[in-house]
């Protein structure tokens, strides 16, 4: 993947929705599923903000539920899902709430 992300805005790889519940129960791939809010930054910008915030690639963060933009990536089988959120001044502007460690 080449995208490199614009000022104080970062590229995450949401995390896998479960197939099975806690309860072992296996869910088919045509229910609809809770998005998560957690991922992987995998590329960043070089906005001020990601600097003051210490982000860096490979950091698991929560955003926002319904943040950012949804990008997909590459086609059929090997498409992959994306969302490019944005990590600004003002704290109801961040798309990012929380690193997870």
């Amino acid at each position: 993947m080449n995208i490199k992300p614009l000022g104080d805005r970062v590229v995450v790889k949401p995390a896998k929705e479960a197939e099975v519940t806690a309860s072992g129960i296996l869910l088919p791939s045509s229910a609809d599923k809770e998005k998560k809010a957690e991922g992987e930054i995998v590329a960043i910008g070089n906005g001020e903000a990601i600097a003051k915030l210490d982000l860096k690639v490979g950091d698991k963060v929560l955003y926002k539920k319904w943040g950012g933009e949804e990008i997909k990536i590459g086609s059929g089988s090997s498409e992959e899902t994306y969302k490019i959120l944005y990590v600004g001044s003002g704290e109801d502007k961040n798309d990012i709430v929380a690193t997870i460690s």
